[in-house]
Parts: C-alpha cells; sequence; structure tokens
C-alpha cells in the first residue's frame, strides 16, 4: 500500500463513525499490552463476522472527536515490529498486525494497526480467552458470535460420508482383527462378547459404520491397501522420511492404509536408539533410556492421522533427522485455539475436523479419551530434562517438532533441581534456552521473579533457578553471564587513559568489547561504552578532547 493510499486510508477511517471493527484510542504516551490484545482478538472476530477483510485499531486520535492527539507509543519500527511478534505469542496461529502503518497527520503522529479477520471457523483468542465487541463496548465474545464463526467450516463430516460401492470385503481382515483386540482395552465391558460379534456389528458398535455402511473413516482405518481408491480424490498416505543433519535426504518409505496397521509400520522404521546420561551428578550410575518416550511418537503420528484435511489431498510426514529429532506434519489448521491453551486447560476439544473418525479412533484405543494427549508429550519430554516440543501452527499446517536429546545442560540441570516448575513457567524457559523471542509480559514476569536475566532480546537463565544446584560449571556460566559491574570498566578505561594520555572511543570499545557480558548484543555494548564514557565525565575524572577523543580531566 503506497502512502497516497495509506492517508487516504486514514481520512476514511476518521470520518466513519466508530463501530465493532474500528476503534480509536488517544494512546498518547502508553497502552497496556494486555489490553492491546482484548482488542486484537475482539477486532479481529468481529471483522470475520461482519465479511470484512481487515479491523483497524488507531492510536493517537480521540476516540469520540476524532481530533489527532499524537502518540509516542513504541516509537521506533524496531519496537513495532517486535511488538507483532510479542503479539503472535499469545494467539492462535501466531496471528499478529498484518501491518502497523506510522504516519505523521497535521504535524502528529499516529499509528494504524492492520488487523485480519479471524480465519473462517477459528475465532481468534488472547491467552485463551474470546474477546468482541458490544457497540464501543470490549466484552467477552457472545457465545452465539462463538459458534457463528465455529459452523462457518462446520460443514458434513468428510470421515462420515457413506461409500455406497464399498462393503466389508474392502476392508483389511488382519486390520479387523487388531481392531477387535484395540476396542477390547478400550472397552473391557465387551470382553466376553467381542469374539462372538460378526465383524458387521463389530464395525457398528465401534462406530466405523453407518447403518452398516462403509464410510471413510473405515477405509482409512481398516480399508485394504487397493481399496483406497474410494475415497479418491482425497490420499490417506504417510511419508517416513529419513535426513542427515544437514538436512540430506538418506532413506524415505510411504505407508498407506490401513492406518490402524501403518503406525506401527511407521513407529519401527524410526531409530529409537538407547541413550545413556548421568541424571543426577551425585550418582555413579548412569541413566539408561529410549532417545524418544514411545508414547510421544505415537501419539503424534496418530494426532496427525485424526486432524488430517484428507479433502487437501496431500499426505501426512513423519521427518526422523539422524541423532537430533522428529518432525510430524499434517494439512489442515490447527482447531483448538492455541498449543498454550491446550496445555493449560488439559481437556477434550469441542470441535474437531473429523469427528466421526476420531470417534472410531477413541474406540480402537489409537488416541486418549480425555483429550490430554498433547500435556502427556509435554510432561514425558519434562520427565527426561529435554526440550518442549515445537509447534508451527503456519500455512494451513500443523508441524510438530520432537527432540530427542538434551540441547542445553543448564535447562536440563535447571529442571531437574526445580521440580515444583509449572508446566507453563518451563515453556517459557524453553524458549529462553531456544533463544525464541519471549512476550513483554512473560519478559517482565520473569525478570521479576528472578528467573532472567540480561536485556531483549539477549536474555539468559538467571541466578535464581540455579539456587539449588550444586553445579560449580553452572554458577561460573551465569557469572559470566552477568559480567562485571560498572567500576570494573571504568577502572580499565582510566588505567587505558593514564598509559596513552588519549584514546580514541573506537580505541576504547575494542579494549572493552570482548570483555562485556555475552548476553549483550554488538549494539547494546558500543552503547555501554558509550554509557561509561559519559558516566566518567559527569564524574570529572576524564574530558572529550573532540573529534571522539577522550582524555585524563
Amino acid at each position: 500500500m503506497n502512502s497516497i493510499r495509506i492517508y487516504e486510508l486514514f481520512e476514511k477511517l476518521r470520518y466513519h463513525y466508530e463501530d465493532e471493527v474500528i476503534e480509536f484510542k488517544k494512546a498518547e504516551n502508553n497502552f497496556d499490552f494486555d489490553d492491546l490484545g482484548k482488542y486484537f482478538s475482539a477486532l479481529s472476530n468481529e471483522a470475520n463476522l461482519r465479511n470484512q477483510e481487515f479491523a483497524w485499531l488507531v492510536f493517537g486520535v480521540h476516540d469520540k472527536t476524532r481530533e489527532v492527539v499524537g502518540t509516542s507509543y513504541k516509537n521506533s519500527s524496531v519496537c513495532l515490529q517486535r511488538l507483532k511478534q510479542d503479539l503472535a505469542q499469545h494467539t492462535i496461529g501466531n496471528n499478529t498486525f498484518r501491518e502497523i502503518f506510522d504516519l505523521q497527520i497535521e504535524g502528529k503522529r499516529i499509528l494504524l494497526f492492520q488487523i485480519p479477520a479471524a480465519p473462517n471457523g477459528i475465532p481468534i483468542a488472547w491467552k485463551g480467552h474470546f474477546y468482541g465487541r458490544h457497540g464501543e463496548s470490549l466484552v467477552a465474545l457472545d457465545m452465539n458470535k462463538y459458534d457463528e464463526i465455529r459452523r462457518q467450516t462446520i460443514v458434513e463430516d468428510w470421515s462420515s460420508i457413506i461409500i455406497p460401492e464399498a462393503t466389508i470385503e474392502d476392508l483389511d481382515k488382519a486390520a479387523i482383527v487388531k481392531a477387535r483386540i484395540e476396542f477390547k482395552k478400550r472397552n473391557p465391558k465387551y470382553n466376553e462378547e467381542v469374539d462372538e460379534w460378526s465383524d458387521a456389528m463389530f464395525l457398528n458398535k465401534a462406530k466405523l459404520t453407518k447403518g452398516g455402511k462403509i464410510t471413510n473413516a473405515p477405509i482409512v482405518l481398516l480399508g485394504k491397501e487397493e481399496s483406497e481408491h474410494f475415497i479418491n480424490p482425497a490420499v490417506a498416505k504417510i511419508r517416513w522420511n529419513l535426513k542427515t543433519l544437514d538436512n540430506q535426504d538418506k532413506d524415505f518409505e510411504i505407508f498407506s492404509i490401513p492406518f490402524l496397521l501403518a503406525v506401527e509400520e511407521v513407529f519401527k522404521k524410526i531409530r529409537n536408539l538407547k541413550l545413556r546420561y548421568i541424571l543426577d551428578e551425585k550418582s555413579l550410575f548412569p541413566e539408561e533410556l529410549l532417545r524418544y518416550e514411545p508414547f510421544n511418537i505415537r501419539e503424534l503420528i496418530q494426532n496427525c492421522i485424526a486432524h488430517q484435511d484428507y479433502t487437501k489431498g496431500a499426505r501426512i510426514n513423519v521427518v526422523e533427522f539422524e541423532d537430533d529429532h522428529l518432525v510430524f506434519s499434517n494439512y489442515g489448521s490447527f482447531i483448538p485455539c492455541s498449543v498454550e491453551t491446550v496445555i493449560e486447560n488439559d481437556s477434550p476439544e469441542e470441535y474437531y475436523r473429523n469427528p466421526f473418525l476420531v470417534e472410531a479412533m477413541r474406540n480402537l484405543n489409537m488416541i486418549d479419551t480425555q483429550g490430554g494427549g498433547i500435556r502427556k508429550i509435554f510432561n514425558f519430554q519434562r520427565s527426561r530434562l529435554f526440550p518442549m516440543p515445537d509447534y508451527d501452527l503456519s500455512n494451513d499446517k500443523v508441524k510438530a517438532t520432537l527432540t530427542g536429546r538434551i540441547i542445553n545442560e543448564d535447562f536440563a540441570h535447571i529442571l531437574y533441581n526445580n521440580p515444583k516448575l509449572s508446566l507453563s513457567d518451563i515453556m517459557v524457559l524453553d524458549k529462553v534456552q531456544k533463544k525464541q523471542p519471549v512476550s513483554v509480559e512473560e519478559y517482565k514476569k520473569f525478570k521479576k521473579m528472578g528467573f532472567i536475566e540480561g536485556r531483549k532480546p539477549n536474555i539468559y537463565l538467571s541466578s535464581k533457578v540455579l539456587a539449588l544446584t550444586d553445579d560449580e560449571r553452572l554458577k561460573a556460566q551465569y557469572i559470566k553471564n552477568k559480567s562485571f559491574d560498572d567500576n570494573h570498566f571504568k577502572e580499565l578505561i582510566l588505567s587505558y587513559l593514564k598509559a596513552y594520555h588519549i584514546g580514541t572511543k573506537a580505541a576504547l570499545i575494542e579494549l572493552l568489547i570482548d570483555k562485556l557480558s555475552d548476553s549483550l548484543s554488538e549494539e547494546q555494548k558500543v552503547k555501554k561504552v558509550t554509557n561509561l564514557l559519559s558516566a566518567l565525565k559527569r564524574e570529572g575524572k576524564i574530558k572529550s578532547l573532540g573529534y571522539s577523543k577522550w582524555g585524563l580531566d
């Protein structure tokens, strides 16, 4: 959008009556970050309901008079870009502002926040809560509005569609035998009856068929490989791919239906080797465990099967990187609000992409009845002191990465020595160890708690987290990160000037830059030296000699 169109847009918004998709705020100096997130959720949802591509939040304009008052909020492009990243941390699918336009109107600065409408079928939440508008008021999203957005993609369940020409003969007999075994595990009250049921009765009891008629679900789960044509143009395949650490293909295999059996075949392909490491440094005996918790592998594969959008005509992918990590991906947006919300709530979802298929998979003991599978995956990683799973929900896909090793020994020791940390807290510390951005809110919270130190974006785990450990190496690393106090660096500057009488700023930067904390960026280190020189000047110990030269006063 060129500058002329942006200014025209502002004038249009300015003189448009404020409604559910336009909000003006003075925000002359600051604006609460949590309130900003609530408005993002509300305006995004209302834009969806009104068939608008975008909603708008405008800072620096009086909401009643439309007078331009100006704003100093996030007064740099770097701050605005960081704001977009921070906001994305608490919304479904990492949604954030499409654009933030920084304008000068009547000699005053204003900000136009472009908010994309919520995707069809997926209301946008802020920190797990859905917001909307009632007139000019910010309110919790009305349940009727919530259901209206959800129903946008509630069409006929693909997995429940009957295939008239398909019969039980098109199902794999070995898969049916396996299905009976798993059904009895999930439904022990039927143990004495199941073996007496005919295949037709069993399939009905397991909710795989409708009135004895074959649907897409049993073809996917139990169908013979040659029966896949019944679901054409949909695709039901799982591709396992082995890659070297430098991302080169080494091996692959494609698995077809029946998926009930294919899950185990994919599982067997993954080289789940045993690891040995000393969990407790006071113990002489190392722990021995598999690289990947078997539950985690099966759960992630089965989640892909349950939530795949088969109408996309794409395969489910399982990529194994040698001695490093696994990546599971399926097509179709992530229906729950966010991974964080799933972890916090630990409850079944209200909506599923393939509800008929999901119910069948539950009856066949393939997925967790209570919807706690994802949380279990996180807890298993926690118990191993391994990194938390990473979820990428972009591009209408769900990509889950499972790491099978310790990537940061500091993090592992912190988990071991601080068993009472909540899973939510660990997820934030996990982002710190991976050098991933944390929100301003998370930064402030954990800074206040003493869990992290440093300045964004260069933060590190602090001494409070390490307080319970006797590991001297960890303590030494903390001291290195914390570095020396300012007096130490001032003395180095004074010593240099005593020896050489004159020092350029460039020379003094070179003197100190390698000695400053690794938690600082290069830019921050230069600024640190500048601040030290200014402080010494105020103290009357050095003076400026012009042309970025300094000497003793």
